[in-house]
């Protein structure tokens, strides 16, 4: 795919042994790494190996305590993105960076106008984006308002804006987050254009699939090291998770097939308007049984986040009924709260953990207890029992291997993966019939996510009911009994997991129910 890179010039990027600190934190250390020009070169490690800093130093926004950086075999100082720009060096962030209310097209030239005159800009903007249009698939509407657009043309946007400003290597960090499947693949396609007119693409993804779709090359970051260099096509995701993690990792959810028993939760058209009176949930009707786990997927923003606070008893439903264990909780005339549906046996490990899971100021052991606070195994007659509190702690950091076994460290002195270790231990270990669980690897380390995994299948193999809300496809297909696919709120789709695919998931994820693949695929 794309035309062969020429060996013979020098790497389009070289990194020579670059050192970055903050505090005592040792962020980078002695990374070196050279991209030939007209590849596409992939970096992985798990969170906090260092890849966020080391691309944040060849866009300026940090500069090195040591080391140099090469631009097509000269040395170059970068010390702001400005600057990098200026070395033809483009960068399409995870969270955009758009102004919404404005045009694509005045997205576009945003710092980039030439002269006085905005109309001159503009024309010449225009021309020049039906040009890249043309030539890299990147067709958009530039009179469309950017907020209107979907995330995949977003994305798009952001592309635009790099080459638009003369971007030859192209910097891209975590591109397919918000993606549906049919999007990633456009995006790959894309940068497999960008790499037949010569460009250079630098992708940062903890997707190992994806790794192993795109790119020539990929470099392996470990502990703010550069552990490993390989290309693509000799290695393979086993050898680059172990790299990873510096250990064998099971790349695969292993299970045996689910029982399901009872209906344990049932869902009879809800309706939920947030406060200013957005309609988040549209008639949402399902049913959940003990012993299986049921994944929602669909793109960021259709209605997930709404569900599962409406379950976990954050907000009521506008209309329409809840029942669990055969009984109405909400609807006709009932309602519950958060502490009301932890007595009924249900477990809610929110997807912002962050924002409303833990109080990152709060130590270990007083985030253990949040939301249990007032049980009898952390009272004594009158007042807490704090040693109590921090025993129980102890013994659940210990079932989870949250290190460091510390209840007394704050939540900000451990790394995401093991704030949501701790997260899980809160809910699971109280013994749910019910775990809603939101994002459950959202940032968390490759070795930590096979542990996560593990975890909710013994949960399920207990006669326990899981709902399963994450945007990875691959954690749904490899977790999920059954799956049910949300768009503008609605759920728009429903079929077994062992039958689906990421093709039929994709178009239900798009709005295109009644298509003929999105029904249960052989």
């Amino acid at each position: 795919m794309g035309s062969s890179p020429d060996h013979a010039a020098p790497p389009a990027v070289e990194l020579l042994e670059l050192n970055k600190s903050f505090g005592p934190v040792r962020a980078n250390r002695d990374v070196s790494m050279a991209v030939a020009k007209g590849t596409i070169h992939g970096i992985v490690g798990e969170n906090g190996a260092g890849k966020s800093t080391l691309m944040g130093m060849l866009y300026g926004f940090y500069q090195a305590d040591s080391g140099r950086i090469r631009i097509n075999g000269r040395d170059v100082r970068i010390t702001s993105p400005a600057q990098a720009i200026g070395q033809g060096i483009g960068m399409v962030h995870q969270h955009f960076m758009l102004v919404e209310p404005f045009t694509v097209l005045e997205n576009v030239i945003l710092g980039a106008e030439e002269g006085g005159l905005i109309k001159t800009s503009l024309r010449h903007a225009r021309r020049e984006l039906e040009r890249l249009g043309r030539e890299y698939g990147l067709e958009v509407d530039p009179d469309a308002v950017v907020g209107d657009l979907p995330v995949g043309l977003q994305q798009r946007v952001e592309i635009l804006k790099a080459l638009y400003r003369g971007a030859e290597i192209l910097i891209l960090d975590e591109p397919t987050g918000v993606l549906t499947p049919q999007e990633a693949s456009r995006l790959f396609a894309m940068l497999d254009t960008l790499r037949g007119q010569g460009r250079t693409v630098i992708l940062i993804t903890h997707k190992l699939r994806e790794i192993m779709a795109a790119t020539d090359t990929v470099s392996i970051m470990r502990r703010g090291a550069m552990v490993a260099h390989r290309r693509t096509s000799e290695t393979s995701k086993e050898e680059l998770a172990e790299l990873m993690v510096g250990r064998k990792v099971l790349l695969r959810v292993d299970k045996t097939e689910a029982t399901p028993g009872a209906p344990l939760l049932e869902l009879d058209k809800v309706n939920y308007r947030n406060a200013a009176g957005v309609h988040r949930l549209k008639d949402v009707s399902l049913t959940l049984r003990r012993g299986e786990i049921l994944g929602v997927a669909g793109v960021s923003g259709n209605g997930q986040s709404a569900l599962l606070e409406v379950l976990a008893g954050v907000a009521a439903p506008s209309s329409g009924t809840i029942r669990f264990k055969g009984e109405v909780i909400a609807g006709q005339g009932k309602r519950t709260d958060p502490q009301g549906m932890h007595r009924l046996g249900v477990g809610h490990v929110a997807e912002d953990r962050h924002r409303t899971a833990m109080i990152m100021d709060f130590t270990a052991a007083e985030n253990m207890i949040l939301g249990y606070h007032s049980g009898r195994d952390v009272n004594g007659r009158i007042l807490m029992d704090q040693a109590k509190v921090r025993d129980l702690c102890r013994e659940y950091m210990d079932r989870f291997d949250v290190r460091p076994s510390n209840p007394d460290l704050p939540a900000t002195g451990f790394s995401g993966g093991n704030q949501q270790k701790l997260v899980l231990a809160r809910e699971m270990e109280r013994d749910p019939d019910l775990l809603l669980v939101g994002q459950p690897t959202r940032g968390v380390d490759i070795g930590a996510i096979e542990f996560i995994h593990n975890r909710l299948i013994e949960l399920r193999d207990r006669g326990k009911g899981v709902l399963l809300v994450s945007v990875e496809l691959d954690e749904i297909l490899s977790l999920a009994d059954r799956i049910v696919v949300m768009f503008d709120g609605r759920i728009v789709g429903e079929m077994a997991a062992k039958g689906a695919n990421e093709c039929a998931l994709g178009l239900l994820m798009a709005g295109c129910a009644g298509t003929p693949d999105s029904g249960e695929a052989a």
